[in-house]
């Protein structure tokens, strides 16, 4: 008799709010190791929802970390984070947010997280199913100076959409003020909490940091309001696949190079040159081979003809040859057509390539488009 227990009989952990969730009518799915909302009155309505009022959602299972330097300082901890991430760690401003990967010497991605500048320390968040190795991975490369704390015990909150900003002003004021990747520590009910202006739909919102026994309270603050609703993680994903931006575990994993998977932006024009970070000599090589038009595959949207979706791992095919793989699809219901993102060859990569999805055996015709799928509508400021 083993005193191990099985992988597949590990008990799923529960969310903060997993009893409000259900009080609210969600249908609660395993996810990442957690019980999870995936929809309340339907992913269509939640979805579309979000797009013209603002959606509550629970993203309380993501990794909230602090790093902090000696006498509590971040510049130390700065430095240190950037000898691990492209990203330039240390000139950001206390308030200032940045969205960074964790790269393998092979330029692998570990995970992709957004780090912020909180003034006392760097907050870092971090992919669900990652989090574990994303510790390990920091606490066995930062030295014994750098201080990491997991802060387990707190719930984050997303609300998105345009009337999000309006919402959360009248809750918490002064929220309003803040701008796309910026962040802040607000009071509201004789509690803290820490609001960033970001988020994973595309949509203008906000992510709100807040111990776990305050959490319902403000749930419940949240949703009194008329233009809020509980959504999801199915909208949360439609979202995100029409604002074109990846999903850690499908499009992108160790295997994948940010260059590759069209995520340059994240490394800044100094650190292209000066490396410093792990995985900078294998990046710089692929960096070489887009500018000379060598790369060998690329991240691209895909636009399909007709109702049905090609989900993860259709193939890609430029007449009989296959070209490439889906890592993410859906329907759009913005659009009202399937929507996919694939890696395909470098060579079939060029915006309005006319390729085909393989779904179930047929054939499904699709073109290379840009993305996003659908306009970011981020809050940069009036």
């Amino acid at each position: 008799m083993s005193d191990e227990t099985p992988e597949d009989e590990i008990p799923l952990a529960k969310l903060p709010l997993d009893g409000w969730h259900r009080a609210q009518g969600a249908r609660m799915v395993p996810f990442a190791g957690y019980e999870m909302p995936i929809q309340y009155d339907g992913i269509v309505a939640e979805h579309n929802w979000t797009r013209e009022s603002a959606s509550l959602f629970d993203v309380s299972h993501m990794g909230q970390l602090a790093l902090k330097g000696p006498e509590g300082k971040p510049e130390a901890a700065a430095h240190e984070l950037e000898k691990l991430l492209p990203g330039a760690i240390s000139n950001l401003k206390p308030g200032k947010m940045r969205y960074s990967l964790l790269l393998t010497e092979a330029g692998g991605v570990i995970d992709d997280l957004m780090v912020t500048n909180t003034g006392p320390h760097l907050a870092l968040v971090v992919n669900c199913a990652c989090k574990w190795d994303d510790i390990a991975h920091l606490r066995e490369h930062l030295p014994d100076e750098i201080t990491l704390t997991h802060f387990d015990d707190f719930a984050l909150l997303a609300l998105q959409g345009p009337k999000a900003g309006e919402v959360l002003e009248s809750i918490i004021p002064g929220t309003g003020e803040l701008t796309f990747m910026t962040a802040g520590l607000f009071e509201w009910d004789e509690a803290y909490v820490w609001v960033s202006r970001a988020g994973y739909t595309g949509e203008d919102g906000f992510e709100i940091s807040i111990h776990e026994g305050r959490a319902e309270d403000l749930a419940n603050a949240l949703i009194a309001d008329e233009r809020v609703k509980p959504a999801g993680l199915g909208a949360r994903d439609s979202l995100r696949l029409e604002a074109g931006l990846p999903l850690y575990g499908h499009d992108l994993d160790r295997n994948v190079d940010p260059v590759t998977a069209d995520l340059a932006f994240a490394l800044s024009k100094k650190r292209r040159s000066e490396g410093g970070y792990a995985g900078h000599k294998a990046v710089a090589a692929r960096l070489a081979e887009a500018e000379a038009g060598t790369l060998a595959k690329k991240r691209v949207g895909l636009l399909l003809d007709g109702r049905m979706p090609a989900r993860e791992g259709a193939p890609v095919f430029a007449g009989d040859q296959k070209v490439g793989t889906v890592t993410s699809g859906g329907f759009s219901p913005t659009l009202g057509r399937p929507i996919a993102m694939a890696y395909v060859d470098a060579l079939h990569a060029a915006e309005g390539t006319a390729l085909e999805c393989e779904v179930r055996g047929k054939r499904l015709p699709a073109n290379v488009s840009p993305m996003p799928f659908v306009p970011h509508r981020y809050y940069r400021g009036s």
